[in-house]
């Protein structure tokens, strides 16, 4: 049975949403769940919710990171915290992979730190999935690499084609660059140099997209840099629970209103999954030699629980393996300096 590592004590809601996930997680997929975190608070949980006999678990750590602690203070003085432990894990080979909702600079620095990167990667990236016109594309990075150099875009971009072929099942993905502009002449010097440097690339790059190509389906890999893509991602999470509220309102503002919401109902509920970031559970964190999926600080049971299913499909298809192989073939180095 795969064993999947939680770090109980991140999301903004935590312990609540990392157990009613794991149990719901244990349940549904069979999958054994280790709640990394303060033994005290997991297990009258645990028993409230009448976990016995789930494959669930507890592994003690007697610190917690909050979501504005810096890493670099967290690596030298929190060795016993959630993330650490549950990181220790996956890099002992006693978890599968670990999934976490707390701090995401933490979280990556602990993971890059304990579990390590692949061959030919400087820095992973966070990627997630978004849905579009025409099917899913990725999105990356989504906040692990605020500031960047060129030649990481480009690892990005390698890691993103891997993910699309592979996770979403794109026979050849076209990859795309975030600018502010099509023409190849548009953007900053970062971005022009990058550019010049995926078209040297065997890829299928399709060139600059903008910020409204991320969902219209025109790309199927979408690369920025953290910063860029953070808040692309939580404008688009902010512009969905707007438009839906709005939608509420309009839907109940008179009888007629409301006759139509009634006929329209599962198409409104086909809606609503379709756009819920809880369904996609987390953003992988690729380009490590394990399995991390970070989630939203404001995760829910349900999105603690997709997380979970995620880490047990990537173990479980040894995507981490699969895009190391291909990434030794096609990796693009840093400077010769080492300079990451």
């Amino acid at each position: 049975m795969t064993k999947i590592v939680v770090d109980a004590m991140g999301s903004d809601n935590s312990p609540r949403s990392e157990v009613e996930g794991a149990i719901a997680a244990a349940r549904a997929y069979g999958v054994h769940v280790i709640l990394a975190g303060d033994e005290s608070r997991l297990k009258p949980m645990l028993k409230e919710r009448s976990a016995d006999g789930l494959p669930v678990e507890i592994r003690h750590a007697s610190q917690t990171i909050a979501m504005d602690e810096k890493p670099a203070a967290v690596l030298r003085r929190k060795k016993d915290s959630s993330v650490h432990v549950a990181a220790a894990l996956v890099r002992d080979g006693l978890a599968s992979g670990l999934v976490s909702a707390g701090n995401t600079g933490a979280v990556m620095a602990i993971a890059k730190m304990l579990v390590g990167v692949v061959p030919g990667v400087d820095r992973p990236a966070l990627a997630t999935v978004v849905p579009t016109l025409t099917g899913r594309a990725v999105l990356l990075d989504v906040g692990a690499n605020v500031t960047c150099k060129p030649h990481h875009l480009v690892q990005f971009a390698l890691m993103g084609h891997l993910f699309s072929k592979q996770i979403v099942g794109v026979k050849s993905p076209r990859v795309g660059l975030m600018s502010v502009g099509e023409e190849e002449s548009k953007g900053t010097d970062f971005t022009k140099g990058v550019h010049k440097s995926l078209k040297e690339l065997q890829l299928n790059f399709i060139g600059n997209v903008e910020g409204r190509d991320i969902y219209n389906g025109r790309a199927d890999v979408i690369v920025c840099d953290g910063f860029t893509g953070n808040v692309a991602l939580k404008t688009s999470e902010g512009l969905v629970e707007t438009m839906l509220q709005l939608m509420k309102e309009e839907l109940s503002r008179n009888l007629l209103a409301k006759l139509g919401a009634l006929l329209s109902m599962d198409s409104f509920r086909r809606l609503k999954k379709r756009l819920d970031y809880s369904e996609y559970g987390g953003a992988p964190l690729i380009g490590l030699r394990g399995v991390c999926i970070i989630c939203h600080g404001r995760s829910s049971g349900n999105a603690i629980k997709n997380a979970i299913r995620v880490a047990k499909e990537f173990a479980e298809n040894r995507v981490n393996e699969r895009l190391q192989e291909e990434l030794s073939q096609i990796s693009v180095q840093g400077p010769e300096n080492g300079e990451a």
